[in-house]
């Protein structure tokens, strides 16, 4: 072991001159010494730390270079949701959003951030005591891909932060691969015999999916940090555009070009400028996120599914490409919608080969008259989903037909019905093969049930040979079931048939979501599982019961209850029973009628007792919900040590608040009043 006091200071300085040259160069783009000189003082601290192995810890600037590989990565759950921003194309479109922003806060000014969006991979960063702990991809936006050791390999993210930061905190930021540096990777690519990456963005994802780090350290990332996902024991800012500056002098990379505009007017000359000026970035960006700027605003605005309300993004004209339409394929969905997509001439659009595109459906084909034969112009609207914008009627010959959608599914050949206040035309038949192919698909899916191995060909197979007819067969296959389909040896049957068995499991959100209810996607089955004790609660609610929820509207309450008086429904789930499929909120069910049920509860500043998760877990173990905003259907605010801005919040609306001697109270009582008085 080391004891001299001396050398363990020449590598902590040798750390901490490093730190701040990588910082100069990374992040501020302002190096004060030549790439000799910093390589010198790396290789200096290279070797005391070789011959001293006991002076390495997980900080030092050597560490980045990766570790050993790992098997697979794990997940991370984000404490606060990381949600994705909805888009607008167009000027009309940001300025209907601003009016409905005014409309809600019932203000005819307010401040705006503007900020480039960088296309890249988003990613939270979590700092405990200053040090750099955890780095996650958006995975669903609640639960992501814990890629921490590839992203301590990105010399833009520091490792560790000045030390007056907050105790513990996240930051979101974009990793990106800049244009030069993945021209140099392609070239290099190229010269080797190697195929040439298709374009950056989907290079940057590549890089921090590598399980060997060492390959995501050889590749140049770099980060932009564009917001605070939460912060404990800390006074902040309560604006966004101080927030920015703040986490700058922490030492995190912001990009530089972003503005504090005073009205739309000022957000609209800054779209304008970047729509022509993004080609002189050394990055990607492909658009502008516009953000209300006052903390407070954002709160009272909260979120609208799985977007904030307080944030758009504005979308820069797509890459677009012209290319031959040959002809128009139906695909049937797991509800039976019938679903028309372009089948087109190969394109490259956006560094991407296109062979099929989205054509919305039959209404809009016949309103923008786009016909078999036609010349299209196709992008890649918000520079990832193909679609068809408009037909080349200049270039017509004469020869193109115009789409008709079939009166009988093209796969069984039922018939093809509209129902009520829906515009959408489905099959008729709920045994439709391709309906129980998608129905199957999604039931195995990761966010479903997530048996591993069973993917669409052998979903397919046994669809074909007849050994799965509906959900619940699943169940009751063996391995000499599966030993009867192609290239399926012992081994892998084997392990197909333990992937089932451990699928029956699952908690009871993945069931709900992969039952496939129409309109219930996985944030709705998350919180129809936080409510209801099991899925025979859930068949019973009431339209109006659902309705009360947070997020359900009407259309799904209705699609709910509709689907669980369908008798083959409750077939499937009296099947799913006896095949001891987990139908409940856990594996040791909940009472009947949980203390907390239908009480919405909000966790703001550091508890003492409990960490935000623990405190989360005890609310919904009772039945309770747990929002991240204080709104108007908040029933409880529940406060710890520095709560900001939540608890003027909670002030302003008159929600009751909780101390955690109160909270602890409710825990220890197994009750809690209704009165908010």
């Amino acid at each position: 072991m080391v004891d001299n006091f001396n050398l363990r200071y020449v590598v902590a300085q040798l750390r901490k001159e490093i730190d701040h040259h990588s910082h100069l160069y990374y992040v501020l783009e302002q190096p004060s010494i030549s790439d000799a000189e910093y390589d010198k003082l790396f290789a200096k601290l290279q070797v005391i730390e070789a011959e001293y192995p006991e002076l390495i810890d997980m900080q030092s600037p050597t560490q980045r270079v990766g570790e050993t590989p790992v098997s697979a990565f794990g997940t991370a759950g984000h404490t606060i949701p990381l949600l994705s921003l909805g888009n607008t194309f167009d000027i009309r479109s940001l300025q209907n959003w601003h009016s409905r922003i005014k409309n809600l806060l019932g203000q005819v000014q307010f401040d705006m951030v503007c900020e480039l969006k960088i296309d890249g991979l988003a990613v939270a960063l979590t700092y405990e005591n200053g040090v750099f702990v955890r780095g996650a991809t958006r995975g669903n936006g609640y639960m992501g891909e814990d890629v921490t050791q590839n992203l301590r390999t990105v010399r833009s993210i520091p490792l560790s932060v000045t030390p007056d930061g907050p105790g513990l905190f996240e930051v979101r930021g974009e990793v990106y691969f800049p244009k030069s540096s993945f021209q140099q990777l392609n070239a290099q690519r190229v010269s080797q015999g190697h195929p040439p990456f298709a374009n950056p963005r989907n290079s940057a994802s590549g890089s921090l999916r590598q399980l060997d780090a060492k390959v995501s350290a050889k590749r140049p990332l770099d980060v932009f940090v564009y917001g605070l996902g939460y912060a404990e024991d800390k006074s902040l800012p309560e604006n966004h555009w101080e927030i920015m500056g703040y986490l700058k002098s922490l030492g995190f990379k912001i990009n530089p070009y972003s503005v504090l505009c005073k009205d739309l007017s000022e957000v609209e000359a800054y779209c304008e400028i970047w729509a022509e000026g993004r080609n002189q970035l050394d990055y990607d960006t492909d658009g502008i996120v516009v953000k209300v700027n006052n903390l407070l605003n954002q709160q009272t605005l909260g979120n609208i599914g799985r977007e904030p309300r307080w944030a758009i993004a504005y979308k820069f004209p797509s890459d677009r490409a012209v290319t031959q339409l040959l002809d128009i394929g139906i695909n049937v969905g797991r509800t039976g919608s019938l679903n028309p997509y372009a089948i087109l001439d190969p394109v490259n659009v956006g560094g991407v080969t296109i062979k099929l595109a989205t054509l919305h459906n039959e209404e809009d084909i016949h309103k923008k008259d786009i016909r078999i034969g036609d010349w299209v112009l196709v992008e890649r609207a918000g520079e990832v989903i193909p679609r068809v914008v408009a037909p080349l009627v200049e270039r017509r010959t004469g020869r193109e037909s115009i789409f008709a959608l079939p009166s009988k599914c093209p796969v069984c050949k039922s018939a093809i019905i509209r129902q009520d206040g829906d515009s959408t035309p489905r099959c008729s038949n709920y045994t439709c093969p391709a309906q129980i192919l998608a129905s199957l698909k999604h039931f195995v899916s990761k966010d479903g049930m997530d048996i591993d191995g069973m993917g669409e060909k052998i979903c397919t197979a046994l669809l074909n040979e007849g050994l799965v007819q509906s959900l619940s067969d699943l169940y009751r296959l063996t391995e000499e079931d599966i030993l009867k389909l192609d290239r399926q040896g012992p081994t892998s049957a084997s392990k197909l048939i333990g992937a089932i068995e451990k699928s029956k499991i699952r908690p009871l959100k993945k069931l709900i979501f992969a039952l496939g209810i129409l309109h219930v996607g996985l944030e709705t089955a998350t919180i129809l599982a936080s409510h209801y004790s099991d899925i025979y609660d859930l068949a019973e609610a009431s339209e109006t019961d659902l309705a009360l929820l947070p997020n359900i509207g009407p259309k799904i309450a209705q699609s709910i209850v509709s689907y669980f008086k369908d008798t083959d429904t409750l077939h499937t789930i009296e099947q799913l029973d006896h095949f001891n499929v987990n139908l409940t909120q856990n594996l040791n069910p909940l009472p009947k009628t949980p203390t907390l049920q239908g009480k919405i509860f909000v966790v703001t500043g550091r508890l003492e007792n409990y960490t935000r998760s623990e405190a989360e877990s005890a609310i919904r173990n009772l039945g309770g919900l747990v929002g991240t905003n204080v709104n108007k259907k908040t029933t409880y605010l529940v406060y710890g040590e520095s709560p900001g801005a939540k608890l003027d919040q909670a002030d302003r609306l008159g929600t009751p608040v909780l101390s955690e001697q109160d909270f602890i109270s409710i825990l220890d009582l197994n009750q809690v009043t209704t009165d908010k008085s």
